[in-house]
């Protein structure tokens, strides 16, 4: 890792400035955090043992399985100090958290990568900053808004911070960063360091979601701005504030986070970039500008011959948007047939620069990404497919595309693609809101694009305003169903509970049947009762003590000491009886009556002792009659199945218990269809996931092993929710390093 990273800056700095003790709900956080970041830690560099064990089961060589089992042992050995080294560089991020715009040393300030000093950092660093790059800028994305609020509270704790120079040490880049520079221990490979950095950030960075919630949820408790709203910047075309919807916080970001968001994503725009000049070095290719021959089109005079080229191709019309499959356009195809039809003033031959040939593949990358991107529903996936002309239009006019993540155009796209993922093939086109305005959308584009990119914002505007709408219906549908199916399976797991707790005290056991049903009947409602509110008063513990006093009462007592307890204990049984009876308002016509039956009944089997001995005493265990169980078996053909199946999907339940609330999955049927819908609600008691479609209804309701089963047979599929635009730049890069590795 460079020197220039800011844990690197902490370090050299964290004895300056004011020393102040941390206050308690910031200690409380830290500690949590550390503790949480510890565990999911572990998990990764178990997945990395994993990992690099089957790679070396496969290698083809002797060398390459020494050179895996090698990278395994380094990191067996280093592990506990790479662990000890980010929970440190953690706890100091807490104590002396970095100023937003302390990410990069202060000489370092402003300067932006280029092309030209990304030539002077060495592959494997180059590859490595790239992957960094790319977890800060997909977790930024997917967290967002629990983000802005965690840094608003935070700088509203710390002295010395403020709205314009926040702090959050929760912040992805620092603790990525931190990550990085512990693992410099290690000495091995790239292609080992980049499985470690995966493993990373699939276990750790992916799951930082909790962690955030969990921290929000401390400083809210503690006072800390518990209502959070978000309040715009001055906008300086009007001079007033500009407040953003506090139903849609992700778009709610400071100024100072919006420039970190850019810089991140400049410098993989640069990255990538590099990569592919190094494709068009290794194949001797010269600069165009040095070809006499050639007449180097880029620019406004591109952009000009581009305005020309239709929206579409002419196979469709406007009104059949959603017809037929996604559309694939040979965008470099196109261009070169526009050049070919191009003369030139000076005769010479139309070529394209370099810059724009760049521009022009990536366009073409991104939508080969999203054509293939499974996470995208099919018909939303044919609608975005038709924009691949419109937005080669606006990257050549305004390269600001790649390398923005607030561009117009782009945050159109993610927008899309996010409210279009929860939209299944089942659904009705013509009768689906967000589909109509989706394609809506998509047809105003293709019709009305004249070059002005101001056309995208307007429509980004009016989208993010219809999401807001539908997204605040759908969240009230959502919360009365959570909350309803939590209040379902808790009562049916308290009444299964209650149930299977009577019927095994009540087994063999010989007691009036005016008692039994006063226990089945009448106390199961006491008891049912207790264990929904079972609170500090213990209920459900006291309701199960009433039934084992009663049982015990009613055997018979020879011993004197046992006698002198039951006459102690059967005033307030018998006052607890008719007190929780009463309040279930229990045949309250004979309850006086039933109580006085059931006393008689009790003192009865206390003056039964001359019968005692002659009877087998009702409070011992009877003796297990023989079973089959005791005799030595041979599991069965189905225990066996049953066996491998449960051994099978162990593996699988792993995967389940990472899957968090709000993610959105997708269930396939037996019969090929499938439907998309996103986990609300996940219930300890009954082990129980629920599901919901995008209107906020139920549509599934499983146990984690029954998940595991699906996922094992294929028909369960977690999508990803990272921002279109950002998951395709990082596949970019994926293939670009392959072809020049």
């Amino acid at each position: 890792m460079n020197k220039q990273s800011g844990i690197h800056y902490l370090r050299e700095h964290r004895d300056a400035g004011d020393k102040f003790a941390l206050p308690a709900e910031i200690v409380r956080i830290r500690d949590t955090v550390s503790a949480g970041l510890g565990d999911l830690l572990q998990g990764a560099f178990d997945a990395v043992d994993d990992s690099l064990f089957e790679l070396a089961n496969n290698a083809r060589s002797n060398n390459e399985q020494n050179r895996y089992f090698e990278a395994m042992r380094e990191i067996r050995i280093k592990r506990k100090g790479i662990e000890k080294h980010f929970q440190s560089a953690i706890a100091q991020l807490f104590n002396h958290p970095p100023r937003s715009n302390s990410s990069q040393h202060p000489d370092q300030e402003g300067q932006q990568p280029t092309a030209d000093s990304l030539a002077l950092v060495q592959h494997d660093e180059l590859e490595e900053q790239v992957a960094l790059n790319a977890m800060v800028s997909k977790s930024r994305a997917h967290f967002q808004g629990p983000l802005i609020q965690l840094q608003t509270r935070f700088s509203a704790v710390y002295p010395g911070a403020s709205e314009d120079d926040p702090v959050n040490p929760l912040a992805p880049e620092h603790l990525c960063t931190a990550f990085v520079e512990a693992a410099q221990a290690l000495e091995i490979q790239i292609r080992e360091r980049l499985i470690v950095l995966k493993q990373f950030d699939r276990y750790v960075v992916s799951n930082l979601g909790m962690l955030l919630d969990e921290a929000n949820r401390i400083l809210i408790q503690a006072g800390v701005i518990p209502n959070f709203r978000y309040h715009g910047k001055t906008s300086p075309q009007t001079g007033t504030d500009q407040p953003a919807p506090s139903a849609a916080p992700e778009r709610s970001m400071s100024a100072e986070e919006r420039e970190a968001v850019s810089q991140q994503d400049e410098a993989l725009f640069e990255q990538i970039r590099q990569l592919l000049n190094q494709q068009r070095t290794s194949s001797g290719q010269p600069p165009r500008s040095t070809d006499p021959s050639l007449h180097v089109i880029g620019g406004n005079e591109l952009a000009q011959m581009l305005s020309a080229l239709p929206q579409s191709p002419q196979n469709f019309q406007y009104g059949d948007l959603s017809g037929g499959e996604p559309m694939v356009v040979d965008l470099r195809q196109v261009v070169e047939s526009l050049l070919s039809q191009t003369t030139t003033a000076d005769g010479k031959t139309p070529a394209l620069n370099e810059m724009d040939e760049d521009l022009i593949n990536l366009v073409s990358m991104l939508f080969e990404f999203i054509l293939d991107d499974y996470n995208l529903s099919a018909p939303i996936q044919v609608l975005i497919s038709r924009l691949q002309i419109p937005i080669l239009k606006v990257v050549i006019k305004d390269k600001a595309f790649f390398s923005k993540a607030g561009h117009p155009a782009r945050r159109l796209l993610n927008s899309l693609a996010r409210a279009g993922i929860g939209w299944s093939k089942s659904d009705e086109k013509t009768r689906d809101k967000l589909y109509d305005q989706i394609h809506t959308i998509v047809a105003r584009i293709l019709e009305e694009f004249d070059g002005d990119i101001a056309l995208f914002e307007q429509l980004g505007d009016e989208f993010e305003q219809f999401l807001a709408r539908e997204n605040r219906k759908a969240s009230l549908v959502e919360q009365r169903t959570r909350e309803a199916e939590r209040g379902r399976i808790k009562s049916q797991k308290a009444q299964e509970t209650v149930d299977t707790l009577l019927q095994k005290k009540l087994f063999k056991q010989n007691i009036p049947e005016s008692i039994r049903d006063i226990l089945l009947n009448g106390w199961s409602r006491v008891m049912f009762l207790a264990y929904l509110r079972n609170d500090v008063e213990n209920r459900w513990n006291n309701s199960v003590r009433v039934v084992d006093d009663l049982l015990w009462c009613l055997h018979p007592h020879l011993d004197d000491t046992e006698r002198d307890q039951w006459v102690r204990v059967v005033p307030g049984l018998l006052k607890s009886l008719r007190a929780g009876l009463e309040e279930v308002s229990y045949n309250s016509s004979r309850l006086d009556e039933m109580m006085a039956e059931l006393k008689h009944e009790l003192t009865e089997a206390f003056r039964a002792h001359a019968l005692a001995e002659a009877q087998e005493p009702l409070d011992r265990e009877p003796e297990p009659e023989p079973e089959e169980e005791d005799l030595p078996q041979h599991p069965s053909a189905i225990e066996k199945q049953q066996k491998l199946e449960d051994a099978a999907v162990a593996e699988y339940v792993a995967q389940i218990d990472a899957i968090d609330i709000g993610t959105w999955v997708e269930f396939g049927l037996v019969n090929g269809a499938s439907f998309r819908c996103k986990l609300t609600a996940i219930i300890d008691e009954a082990d129980c996931f629920v599901f919901v479609n995008r209107m906020g209804l139920k549509v599934v309701e499983k146990t984690r092993t029954e998940l595991a089963h699906e996922m094992r047979r294929g028909r369960l599929t977690v999508l990803e929710q990272g921002a279109l635009i950002d998951r395709a730049m990082d596949a970019v890069v994926g293939t670009l390093r392959g072809k020049t590795g």
